[in-house]
């Protein structure tokens, strides 16, 4: 069970870092092409949030692969645990993305 929780921890975080860091590093990157960073990052930070998941868990199709044949043999506990691995990833990646949003807001730009 412990292991469960890490793996939780692990994957909301990380899909959160993915979020935050590149969508602040593309910031810097507009900066330096003299575009709005405020906008930039919202637009990045919009469009990580599904890679930022899917690099959670994985990066591969293997979790679903995993919930499909748990399910077909009848097995439910191993694919509740890769549901909610995909629904923390999520969780992460969202919270990557509000929090981006509103430190957009306050530039006027977004």
């Amino acid at each position: 069970m412990a292991a469960f929780i890490s793996k939780l921890i692990l994957d909301f975080f990380t899909a959160l870092g993915i979020v935050t860091g590149g969508s602040l590093l593309g910031g810097v990157a507009s900066v330096l092409t003299l575009k709005s960073p405020g906008v930039e990052m919202a637009r990045i930070a919009a469009s990580l949030k599904i890679w930022a998941m899917v690099a959670a868990v994985g990066g591969t199709i293997d979790p679903l692969r995993v919930i499909e044949t748990n399910f077909a043999e009848g097995y439910i506990s191993p694919a509740a645990k890769q549901i909610l691995y995909f629904i923390t990833a999520f969780a992460g990646a969202h919270t990557g993305y509000a929090l981006i949003e509103w430190i957009c807001k306050g530039s006027g730009d977004a």
